[in-house]
């Protein structure tokens, strides 16, 4: 870990929270990614592994600059403070850019997934045993990608599990917490309707209007939203021992998995897609309790390339592709300066 960061450094890592965050909402794209290729993955998994009964102990018995220090909290806390600042910023502006010109916004997390395949593949050594376990990722990948999503269920320890599954996309690289949301049905109420709920909530306090305790509705979101944020938490915690474990002893054959998964996830976001809703027998798009159409799947087609549109999603992907290498590029002047 590095204690002595500058301002620049402090200021680019709530960037990459707000990368992160950003990434972390649109289905089939991981925050992990953006951990992995920016080059504080291993620190981030470390700073969550030190989150144990030591620091718990720490905590409990008033010693809070100790707590600080042993949790890496400089660098948990721009992070996290990043993340925060973009589910209420940066993944609305995202979701207004995917409602406008989604294939664009999926052009350019295509061209970024593929910066990452080269990013974390180059100067890897490959042998007959990390071939396999890429190609085990791989397959892995590509069924997750064609699985159907379940029915929205607002079941608290449902939920609660929905968290800890769904911030597997932080820890793993290649793994998209929102897809999983998808395919358990809860991708709106937890991603979508809870958070706007949130948002709207601290808009009116900071008006001094509390009637929202009063609706029933917004609180149970809020209480949909709490437990859903504990269950991230928790699988955070849980997950970074096993990945520190993993990271520790199993170094290239995690690397292989991890190549292979990402390569698979490529389908997901193909840019060149259509959004298949779940309909009744007469052919109407059913609706979940908010009103929303429920997603079913992803129909892929090929793109027309005679199309201008088709072009400019091109360039996207180009761009997508340099934003990794840019990113890689600044870790390794960052490295070289100090």
């Amino acid at each position: 870990m590095n204690s002595a960061r500058t301002l620049g450094d402090k200021i680019f890592l709530v960037v990459k929270g707000l990368a992160m965050g950003a990434a972390n909402k649109v289905p089939g794209v991981s925050g992990g990614i953006v951990a992995f290729v920016a080059g504080f993955y291993e620190e981030f998994i470390y700073s969550l592994q030190k989150i144990n009964l030591k620091a718990f102990r720490l905590l409990i018995n008033g010693r809070f600059v100790s707590f600080y220090r042993y949790i890496n909290g400089k660098f948990l806390g721009l992070l996290i403070l990043g993340m925060l600042i973009s589910y209420f910023s940066v993944s609305r502006i995202l979701d207004y850019f995917i409602a406008k010109k989604e294939l664009y916004v999926w052009a350019a997390f295509f061209g970024m997934i593929i910066g990452s395949i080269y990013y974390i593949s180059k100067g890897f050594q490959w042998n007959r045993k990390t071939v396999l376990w890429a190609v085990l990722g791989l397959v892995s990948g590509v069924s997750i990608s064609f699985l159907n999503p379940a029915r929205e269920n607002t079941n608290l320890v449902f939920v609660f599990l929905c968290g800890i599954i769904s911030v597997s996309g932080m820890t793993l690289p290649g793994l998209s917490g929102s897809f999983i949301l998808i395919l358990l049905g809860n991708y709106v109420l937890l991603l979508v309707d809870s958070v706007n709920a949130l948002y709207f909530t601290m808009s009116e306090i900071f008006t001094g209007d509390f009637s929202f305790v009063n609706d029933p509705d917004r609180m149970d979101m809020l209480t949909i939203l709490v437990v859903f944020t504990l269950g991230s938490a928790t699988g955070l915690v849980t997950l970074s021992h096993l990945l520190n474990y993993v990271l520790k002893h199993y170094r290239n054959v995690t690397t292989a998995i991890i190549i292979g998964f990402i390569s698979g996830s490529l389908g997901v976001v193909w840019p060149w897609k259509r959004t298949v809703f779940r309909t009744d027998a007469s052919g109407s798009v059913l609706l979940d309790s908010e009103g929303h159409p429920i997603i079913l799947n992803y129909q892929r087609y090929v793109p027309d390339f005679s199309g201008r549109e088709t072009w400019i999603a091109i360039a996207f992907i180009i761009f997508g592709v340099l934003v990794v290498l840019g990113l890689d590029w600044y870790g390794r002047r960052s490295r070289k300066i100090r």
